[in-house]
C-alpha cells in the first residue's frame, strides 16, 4: 500500500459566497466523501484547511511578502493524506472530492518514503 497527499487548490478569483444552508451542504458533502474513504480504510489523516488571511511568504534574503504566492491565481486550500494500492486508485478516491464541484482542483502526489525518494 502506498501513501498519497491530496492537495486541494482553489482560485483566488472565486466569487462564490455560500449561504449558511449552502455551507452546511458543502460540509456534509466533505464529511460524506471523507467518511467513504475512511470506511475503505484508506484515510491516513483528514488534514486541515489552510488559511489565507494573515499569511506570509518568506523568500531567500529574508524577503517577506503578504499572502501565499500572491503572483498566481490559485492557492493551496488544504491537504489530506490517503493510502491506495497505486496512483490510479488514489485518483479514483479523489474524484469524489466536493471541491471539484466548485471549480477547485485536487493534486494527487505520492509521499516520499525512505525507500522511494522520487
Amino acid at each position: 500500500m502506498k501513501e498519497f497527499a491530496l492537495i486541494f487548490r482553489t482560485s483566488t478569483d472565486n466569487e462564490f459566497k455560500p449561504s449558511p444552508a449552502q455551507m452546511q451542504d458543502i460540509l456534509t458533502s466533505w464529511t460524506n466523501w471523507m467518511g467513504g474513504i475512511a470506511a475503505k480504510n484508506r484515510l491516513i489523516d483528514k488534514g486541515t484547511r489552510l488559511g489565507i488571511a494573515g499569511s506570509k511568504t518568506l523568500a531567500p534574503g529574508n524577503v517577506v511578502t503578504d499572502g501565499p504566492y500572491t503572483e498566481i491565481k490559485e492557492f493551496i486550500n488544504g491537504v489530506m493524506y490517503i493510502r491506495a494500492e497505486n496512483i490510479d486508485e488514489a485518483v479514483e478516491l479523489a474524484k469524489g472530492c466536493p471541491m471539484l464541484n466548485g471549480g477547485g482542483k485536487v493534486e494527487i502526489r505520492p509521499l516520499v518514503t525512505s525507500d522511494n525518494f522520487s
